[in-house]
């Protein structure tokens, strides 16, 4: 039998009998007008005397607060399934519009009177992430930063200020901290079951959602402030996330079938599977994401736990410790420090997509923003859905007790599995670096492109006749280029113009489709990494500067409008973008080169490490210089010279030293 046929349920005894039982021991009948006014309002009062409190530190005691809530939660629940749509539209709408999503509450109110466990939980994962961001909206009219996590937030003195204290201790025991329901976390991270969640608890959330919409008016009329709700979080490029092809209905039916075959499904969790299948066939993407993550997060710790031999980290852990989650099973050690064995299991290729999609800082970081409510779930990208499921697809053909060869070789699942075991980090500073100088060369390259005033009148200026000094700089770049040489690709360039056979964006292409290895990069290279980063925004800086001026100031020539002094500086422009544009190529080089080595810097003894950190600083001083004076305000080409010489100079210096991450490679 499958290891995923035996696990019956995810939550440990003491979290299950929390949830699922602790709440139905009193068997008291709850008058729904104990706790709703005639006109609709939430008699806070008779809420809050439900929460105890511990006798030794006044803190909630969690226990017996669930445990004199159950009945008032149930009471909650058979009041809306007594009310018709419009009912509950006229009595509550109003109420949630401070949270900026007015029809999700009615459409959950929809689900409680179906009660479909799958739905249920669903709405619960959406209610609790709209919640949070719509408190953390409220946090913000008299508190800065607003905290990261939820437990945070509702232990915050800002929303005890607002809502009052014994109100915020209300959502502590359903959503707030380890010790309550915690149902928010149980539900995010895959660690409750569609029938584990009681809908009475959704009723109850969309009762005190309203209430809070109340007692929010009547802060925002005694203090005049306003509710300003962020924007949420658009995904800007997403052609960068397009991985896989489009799932089209073959592949969906083909999924259909894997998730009743494969081990990497516990059979308790297959109606969210379906669910999740079903939401993206209907175009509900938010849905199927929301439903998919936290159904990885169970496979993956399922794989987690058999390759590490740990499997009570299967279950929800207790307050008192930590649960199982992402950041443990993709970190390189675990808690007591060996080796985590499961990167091993997965393979580079899927470790690299789940830290692109989840963790990296520049990264979609998908469910980090939907479990905090960042996104538009109204506008959630088809695309990114298309991604999720397609890779969690290849997840379900790769870890499977059966033999899997037909469904791997099917002609809809074989490209999803090409494309998945070649994946690579496109998020990770690696990655995001290689792009970036990719797109400074383009905008380099446009250089000669741009209008400049015919050659004869270069020479007919006072003070530009000739330019030795660019032509010895010149030289200078092209020593520094054959001294480089043998650390390139032999096939990108010919030797009688180093200059301009070398520094060209195919050289570039080449050397960044190099392979270089991002998963747990150490610290030394992400320092190096931040640096070269900034070297390459600031020459992409340069670049836009001096296109911006050289087109403003033709037309400025063209039409006469230029004074003589401006007449000067265009043409010391002009001057000056010959040596520049070799120049900026040139440390695009050697960023790339160094890049592609850039592991040998563990390597280094810490003075050599400094002394190159220092090297790099120093260049990135460079390009900061050339930022200020080729700018519209200052304009000072000629200065750009002397800068250039400068940095030449040092740049041959630490060639000679062998201090670089090429010359090591060797």
């Amino acid at each position: 039998m499958a290891l995923s046929d035996s696990v019956t349920t995810c939550l440990s005894p003491p979290v299950r009998y929390v949830i699922c039982k602790l709440g139905y021991e009193k068997k008291d009948t709850y008058d729904i007008s104990n706790i709703l006014s005639e006109n609709g309002e939430v008699c806070w009062q008779a809420v809050t005397d439900h929460v105890c409190y511990l006798e030794s530190d006044q803190s909630v005691d969690y226990i017996k607060s669930i445990r004199s809530l159950g009945p008032v939660c149930e009471s909650v629940n058979l009041h809306f399934k007594s009310l018709t749509k419009d009912q509950f539209v006229v009595q509550y709408a109003l109420w949630f519009h401070w949270t900026n999503y007015t029809e999700l509450f009615i459409e959950i109110f929809d689900v409680l009177r179906y009660s479909q466990t799958t739905e249920v939980a669903l709405g619960l994962m959406k209610l609790t992430s709209c919640l949070e961001r719509a408190l953390g909206d409220v946090y913000l009219l008299i508190g800065r930063d607003c905290p990261f996590l939820l437990r945070d937030l509702i232990a915050s003195e800002q929303l005890a200020l607002v809502f009052g204290q014994a109100v915020m201790n209300v959502l502590k025991v359903f959503i707030g901290s380890p010790s309550g329901l915690n149902l928010r976390n149980v539900l995010w991270h895959g660690f409750a079951s569609p029938q584990e969640i009681p809908a009475k608890y959704c009723a109850m959330l969309l009762f005190l959602t309203a209430g809070l919409g109340q007692l929010l008016q009547i802060y925002l009329l005694q203090t005049k402030f306003i509710l300003v709700h962020r924007p949420y979080v658009i995904f800007s490029s997403l052609e960068e996330l397009e991985v896989f092809p489009d799932l089209n209905n073959e592949a969906l039916s083909v999924a259909e079938e894997l998730v009743k075959l494969s081990s990497f499904v516990l059979k308790t969790m297959l109606p969210f599977w379906m669910a999740a299948l079903t939401a993206f066939k209907q175009s509900r993407y938010a849905d199927c994401v929301i439903l998919l993550l936290p159904q990885l997060e169970v496979g993956l710790r399922l794989l987690f736990t058999t390759t590490n031999k740990c499997p009570n980290r299967m279950l929800t852990a207790e307050s008192s410790a930590l649960y199982t989650t992402f950041d443990e099973m993709l970190a390189r050690n675990l808690d007591n420090e060996e080796v985590n064995q499961l990167p091993a299991v997965l393979e580079e290729p899927a470790m690299e997509f789940l830290w692109d999609f989840l963790n990296h800082q520049e990264g979609p970081r998908i469910r980090d923003r939907l479990s905090h409510g960042e996104i538009d779930l109204k506008a959630f990208p088809k695309e990114v859905a298309n991604q999720i499921v397609a890779f969690a697809i290849t997840l379900l053909c790769r870890f499977s007790d059966e033999d899997m060869f037909a469904f791997k070789e099917h002609l809809v699942i074989k490209p999803l599995m090409n494309c998945a075991s070649c994946y690579r980090s496109r998020f990770h500073p690696i990655s995001q670096l290689k792009k970036q100088v990719l797109e400074c060369m383009k905008s380099i390259h446009l250089w000669p492109e741009l209008p400049a005033v015919p050659e004869e009148y270069i020479g007919t200026m006072k003070g530009l006749e000739g330019n030795s000094e660019a032509s010895t700089l010149i030289l200078m770049i092209s020593e520094i280029i054959s001294q480089l040489q043998q650390y390139m690709p032999q096939n990108c360039y010919s030797s009688d113009d180093p200059v301009n056979s070398v520094l060209t964006e195919r050289l570039l292409a080449e050397v960044c489709a190099m392979h270089v290895c991002t998963l747990y990069s150490p610290r030394p290279v992400l320092e190096i990494l931040v640096v070269l980063r900034k070297i390459s925004t600031q020459c992409h800086q340069v670049s836009k500067q001096v296109i911006a001026s050289t087109e403003l100031r033709y037309k400025q020539w063209m039409n006469k409008t230029l004074r003589s002094r401006q007449r000067h500086n265009y043409l010391r422009m002009l001057n000056s973008i010959k040596l520049l544009s070799p120049m900026l190529r040139l440390i695009l080089v050697l960023i790339t080169l160094e890049l592609v080595n850039i592991h040998l810097v563990s390597k280094k003894n810490p003075f050599d490490y400094q002394q190159y950190l220092k090297f790099l600083k120093s260049i990135l001083q460079y390009t900061e210089n050339l930022v200020t004076y080729t700018s519209p305000e200052k304009n000072k080409w000629d200065e750009t010279m002397e800068l250039t010489n400068k940095a030449l100079i040092k740049i041959r210096k630490i060639s000679d030293r062998k201090l670089m991450l090429m010359l090591l490679a060797t």
